[in-house]
């Protein structure tokens, strides 16, 4: 097995595909008995070890769809195993959408709430948030339900668990009735959109921008409510999303990969080959985009009031060590919520995500600009590459050792415990 990146590979002893809540429950019981380990995997695209393990590894490929959809709440439930982007298309089929989404659409509603993901705008908070209730298999082997009104400790705790609690099997979405969006993409220049942030934030439904390392330009993209019909998917959109962000871009990364001098020339040409762009669809169409070039990642959470200046910092860093990247540094916003593990844990947040091309070394890159996170209160996106042990975690996260104690309610045997959990929780 490998994960998406392919920065992690490991050979479980067995692959479960269990297509019944039942078969879930069985799989748990028998593991139990049998003094087995179990970790979950849904599309592969965390790049920490979350789904690595020598022992069971389950898979809910088979256990996806919809459950129920009630019209009059906008509240549908769902199959664990749920792709986002199926997850998507039948929402829509109901009249119904999330609210926000990431930008990436291959994962399981179970692994895009365990990990923490997120979209961006200041009004919305993680994927997390939108979950009224989840059902899941214990390490008993028992079926627990849990909402803000039926145990409502645990269910901050299952809202992002990390797998380390049970089985996902259902959950239930707070959706809002579908709606369309017009994304704007344009190129500006990061003084300008450092300087203005918190206006543009205001201004827009969805906000992010991604700087170009080593240069003063950014693409920024804007999404709002749009009315009318939705645009053709015509040729003007495949060469935009196709040609020039994934097949022309993977050549860039290749060039940069075998003349590593070369990566400065390689964000310069990418910064000005930015033009704008606009497209209005379907929300669920317009939040994610193809990722067809692979890389590894580290995205840290830091206060909302600390943003300016840690990206001041990075800029830096950058220019100041030459490392040879070339990929762009993603920046987003995100409400405060009150979920234990979240790192937007009781602060407006903005994420800032590095990200390296698969076949380059990133390991002095990443460290470097960790430092500069921690140094303002980081908190790393739980699917992303980060160096904490259970200490700093816990000094991080101030509802950790209440959702500890919830691990150890529901998996006294520590079924779900891996070697990399262990690092995390001891």
């Amino acid at each position: 097995m490998k994960n998406w990146s392919g920065n992690l590979q490991w050979t479980p002893s067995s692959i479960a595909y269990p297509e019944t809540e039942l078969a879930i429950q069985q799989l748990v019981q028998k593991a139990k008995r049998e003094n087995r380990k179990i970790r979950m995997i849904g599309t592969g695209h965390s790049f920490t070890p979350l789904s690595k393990t020598e022992d069971i590894l389950v898979s809910l490929d088979e256990y996806q769809g919809l459950i129920s959809v009630d019209k009059e709440k906008d509240q549908a439930t769902v199959k664990a195993g749920t792709k986002l982007h199926l997850l998507g298309s039948l929402l829509f089929e109901q009249g119904l959408a999330m609210e926000n989404m990431g930008d990436i659409d291959r994962q399981s509603i179970a692994g895009t709430i365990s990990t923490g993901t997120h979209g961006t705008g200041i009004q919305f908070g993680t994927i997390s948030t939108q979950v009224k209730a989840i059902r899941f298999v214990n390490g008993l082997g028992e079926l627990v339900d849990c909402s803000k009104e039926e145990n409502p400790d645990l269910f901050k705790a299952a809202q992002l668990s990390l797998g380390a609690l049970g089985i996902i099997t259902e959950i239930t979405l707070q959706c809002i009735p579908a709606y369309k969006l017009e994304l704007i993409n344009e190129k500006r220049k990061l003084s300008e959109v450092l300087d203005h942030y918190q206006q543009i934030n205001q201004e827009n439904r969805n906000f992010e921008f991604y700087w170009f390392p080593m240069t003063e330009y950014v693409m920024t993209k804007t999404s709002n409510l749009a009315s009318g019909k939705a645009d053709k998917v015509g040729l003007s959109t495949f060469f935009q999303e196709y040609v020039l962000e994934n097949m022309a871009f993977k050549l860039l990364c290749e060039y940069a990969y075998y003349f590593p001098k070369k990566n400065k020339w390689v964000s310069d040409f990418s910064a000005k080959a930015v033009g704008r762009s606009r497209k209005v669809y379907q929300s669920h169409k317009v939040y994610a985009t193809p990722r067809l070039v692979k890389f590894n990642e580290m995205e840290y959470n830091v206060p909302m009031e600390a943003y300016e200046e840690v990206m001041k910092e990075i800029v830096k860093c950058i220019s100041k060590n030459k490392f040879p990247v070339h990929f762009p540094i993603e920046n987003r916003f995100v409400k405060q919520d009150d979920i234990y593990l979240s790192p937007a844990y009781g602060r407006n947040s903005a994420y800032i995500a590095c990200h390296v091309y698969y076949k380059k070394p990133y390991k002095a890159y990443f460290k470097a600009l960790e430092d500069i996170f921690k140094s303002f209160d980081g908190r790393p996106h739980w699917g992303k590459l980060h160096t904490l042990n259970t200490k700093d975690l816990q000094e991080r996260y101030p509802k950790y050792t209440t959702f500890l104690k919830c691990r150890e309610e529901q998996d006294p045997d520590e079924i779900f415990i891996s070697p990399y959990l262990k690092s995390l929780f001891y």
